[in-house]
């Protein structure tokens, strides 16, 4: 995984919230995860409000089906050099 300068986060040893298990496992395995993870484990009460806003914004009502609304993240993250 890449570092995003932020080491408190990163090395957060108490990740809490729904990905604590997903950033458990991910470090157990020594596999890449993505930095948006660590911030929900270090701040999983802003979860709270994320998690609906992106589902919204991903599959609520749009002109755009959910496919290609995903195909454009992946590639705003590929642009981006981050892991999507």
């Amino acid at each position: 995984m890449r570092h995003f300068f932020l080491p408190d986060v990163e090395h957060n040893p108490n990740p809490g919230g729904p990905f604590a298990g997903m950033i458990k496992l991910a470090r157990e395995r020594g596999a890449e995860m993505s930095p948006i993870w660590l911030l929900c484990g270090f701040k999983p009460d802003a979860m709270e409000f994320l998690m609906p806003l992106t589902h919204q914004v991903m599959r609520g009502p749009s002109p755009l089906s959910p496919g290609m609304r995903e195909l454009i993240a992946a590639f705003t993250s590929a642009r981006n050099h981050c892991v999507y």
